[in-house]
């Protein structure tokens, strides 16, 4: 007999004879004969007496074919098969229709979710059919009842949902210097260690690609200019002996030879050793800039994910202050300055420069030459970005100036906003971890559902109880998803368990990675701050001063829940400002279906991402900074402050100064700026004019913008998705 039913979404109810019984009424009553009564009742009396313990809904509706099939109403039969197979059509007629528009290169919000992956190319397309179907299954089997409920109704987004049921993590920052001193294994060959400085550089290329391919999200490099300044003077060492073959000479007591720093001069005037010397710093210096150009180049080219998308890189630097690392400095700004191709601007890596007192910021710091060529740099490409290593949240207490190793204490963080330094369960450090997964609360959607009630002080309670409940529900998902995670074999992971990750090299292949991962972040991300607020007191924080303050204790609050969700789970929660490209519209979407066009909340195309203020309202570059700061102590995921400059900012690098000196003043923690660049989508032309008609090298008028979004550059608009683009059109510059 039969008791519970497994439903096709995987759950298990109770047996309900009266379901069986309605589905053949209704096969009954389009027939010519109708409704037979004691034919209905025998067929499912048998069926629930003769059936399984517990049965699927298609194994009960296959007996129910094979009873009417052996009834005398032969006819029911076959309008219940018609009827039948016509809800199976319906079920699939969505992914055909999503399909058809795949293969159609339509440009909508499935093909657009993505602005640095082109749907429109062969793996591209492969890429959106694997991920489109991928999440259902995850709703339907991977997901607790009450997790695809928030989903469903829109309080939760969970990022990268197509890569959940292969159990990757999210990104890491690599430990180049491993992958350098002892080489890597990656396909079906094994690299040897780094000698030289063009072995290095292609080393972090094929580290950073091959983690890609296990991984969903981005790959970093948290000190390159110390990881690769020993490759530099291992240069100059085989610049000197070259040089003994070719003149006879002995030049080893320069090996070790103290260098001021690695700088091109003439060698006219020079003569015996010094001569020598000078030489092999010249090649040295363009065997470097050769090197990092080829880097850069490789990061843009070299594709993964299925061969449809370049790696999602980042790299820190600016903190070395040895001779060699400011080679390592100065020549991958030239590089990046110059540009690749026909002087185009690189969108990879994402570069970020170190900020620090003592070190790469004030007058008097030995990088503070370095620091000005990378706001030069900035102003023309817009890499690279700015952390704040002067920001209280981002000191670290072992951090000392006088240890050559300092690079382990300092915060390292991904380009796109991805912060992770405090550990619960390890080092304090960036190096070697990661974000395991995360989810974004739809503040907003929690704010409409309490915009109606008139007193003000409940409205606000009402809000944070439900917020609270919708948190608890995010925290919950994420130690689900940990728990799935967890239970991955190390060989799923080739490289990444291999010394990447922090204890990984003590794993054997068919140990899971549960001992090892905890040490990585699970991000509780929000977005709308602005909308929310309105919907709360009807003003942002940027306008007023009562919604700044509640803003401040809306995150503070879950801030504080990260901290005790961290006690109960016994994981490393943390608060992140999400970087929301496909969401910011999804989100609003589904709100305006329910709630209406609300003026300020769901009247545009897009929630403002994360705790940022609109990109419509204008104010200063201070203000803004004024407004966001705060948030950065609370946001430990990660967090990002831009400011949009107005027009051509390459020959004013001073601009970008003063926008550093106001993450000073502030303690932001991390921040970027935008500015002007046309792009010649044929020739790659590019100059920072007003604007650009035609391109002045190859007369073509198929000319773009170069613009940033959610942290990364993208070189077309036309991959934006229509929220993205509607926001793209809203914002102003920051006087």
């Amino acid at each position: 007999m039969i008791q519970t039913v497994v439903k096709r979404d995987g759950r298990i109810v109770g047996f309900n004879e009266e379901k069986i019984k309605a589905a053949i009424r209704k096969a009954m009553l389009s027939t010519s004969l109708g409704e037979d009564a004691p034919v209905l009742n025998q067929i499912a009396d048998r069926i629930a007496y003769i059936g399984k313990e517990q049965m699927s809904v298609e194994e009960i509706q296959d007996m129910v074919e094979m009873e009417l099939m052996n009834s005398e109403r032969k006819d029911v039969a076959k309008k219940y098969i018609a009827y039948r197979d016509k809800r199976s059509i319906a079920r699939k007629a969505k992914t055909h229709d999503m399909f058809k528009e795949i293969i159609e290169t339509k440009s909508n919000d499935v093909t657009r979710e993505n602005a640095n992956m082109n749907a429109d190319t062969p793996a591209g397309m492969m890429m959106k059919f694997a991920s489109e179907t991928t999440k259902p299954f995850v709703d339907d089997y991977l997901l607790s009842q009450r997790v695809r409920e928030a989903v469903k109704n829109n309080y939760l987004h969970i990022h990268d949902k197509d890569y959940y049921p292969t159990k990757s993590l999210t990104c890491v920052q690599h430990p180049l210097d491993k992958i350098l001193s002892g080489g890597l294994v990656a396909g079906h060959g094994a690299s040897r260690p780094a000698k030289r400085i063009e072995t290095a550089s292609i080393l972090g290329c094929i580290s950073m690609e091959t983690a890609q391919n296990e991984m969903h999200g981005g790959q970093a490099i948290p000190a390159f200019d110390f990881y690769l300044a020993p490759y530099v003077r291992r240069t100059f060492i085989e610049e000197l002996k070259s040089l003994e073959q070719l003149t006879g000479n002995d030049y080893s007591n320069l090996y070790d030879v103290e260098i001021d720093d690695y700088v091109v001069r003439e060698l006219d005037f020079l003569q015996g050793t010094e001569r020598a010397k000078q030489f092999a710093i010249n090649k040295t210096v363009s065997r470097v800039y050769q090197a990092l150009e080829a880097f850069i180049h490789n990061m843009n080219t070299i594709h993964s994910r299925g061969g449809n998308q370049v790696v999602f890189s980042s790299i820190n630097y600016g903190t070395d202050t040895s001779a060699e690392g400011r080679c390592v400095i100065r020549e991958l700004l030239n590089s990046t300055y110059r540009g690749v191709g026909n002087g185009s601007t690189a969108i990879f890596p994402i570069q970020i420069w170190k900020k620090k007192r003592g070190v790469s910021y004030l007058p008097e710091d030995k990088n503070y030459d370095l620091y000005k060529l990378a706001c030069k740099v900035t102003a023309r490409r817009f890499f690279p970005n700015f952390v704040n290593l002067d920001a209280p949240f981002n000191q670290h207490e072992k951090w000392d100036i006088n240890d050559p190793n300092r690079y382990q204490y300092e915060l390292a963080t991904m380009g796109c906003r991805t912060r992770v330094f405090e550990n619960r369960f390890g080092a304090k450090t960036s190096i070697g971890r990661g974000n395991l997964s995360f989810t974004t609360v739809n503040i907003v959607r929690v704010a409409l559902e309490c915009m109606y009630i008139d007193d003000k002080a409940l409205r606000v309670n009402r809000f944070f109880a439900k917020l609270d409940e919708v948190l608890n529900i995010a925290a919950q998902q994420l130690n689900e998803r940990f728990n799935f995670q967890k239970t991955a074999m190390a060989k799923q992971f080739p490289l990444l368990m291999s010394g990447l990750w922090n204890g990984s090299e003590n794993l054997k292949p068919d140990d899971t990675i549960e001992s090892v991962i905890n040490q990585g972040t699970l991000g509780i991300g929000f977005i709308g701050l602005a909308e929310c607020l309105i919907a709360l007191i009807g003003k942002h924080h940027g306008e007023d001063e009562e919604a700044q303050e509640l803003g401040l204790k809306i995150v503070t609050y879950m801030r504080d829940r990260v901290v005790s969700f961290s006690e109960e789970y016994q994981h490393n929660y943390s608060v992140l400002a999400t970087p929301a490209e496909g969401l910011s519209g999804r989100f609003t979407k589904f709100d305006r279906k329910k709630f209406g066009v609300i003026p300020g909340v769901t009247d545009k195309e897009y929630y403002t991402n994360s705790n940022h203020v609109p990109v419509y309202f204008k104010c200063s570059a201070k203000r803004k900074a004024e407004i966001e700061a705060p948030y950065h102590a609370l946001t430990g995921g990660g967090h990002i402050f831009y400011v949009e400059m107005d027009g051509d900012a390459t020959h004013n690098p001073e601009a970008i100064m003063q926008i550093v000196d106001i993450m000073d003043k502030y303690d932001v923690g991390y921040g970027s700026v935008n500015h002007n660049r046309n792009r010649c989508m044929v020739c790659g032309y590019e100059n920072a004019e007003k604007e650009m008609e035609v391109c002045p090298e190859c007369g073509s008028s198929n000319i773009d913008k170069l613009q940033r979004i959610t942290g990364y550059l993208v070189g077309t608009t036309d991959r934006w998705n229509a929220a993205k683009l509607a926001e793209l059109k809203d914002r102003v510059v920051h006087e």
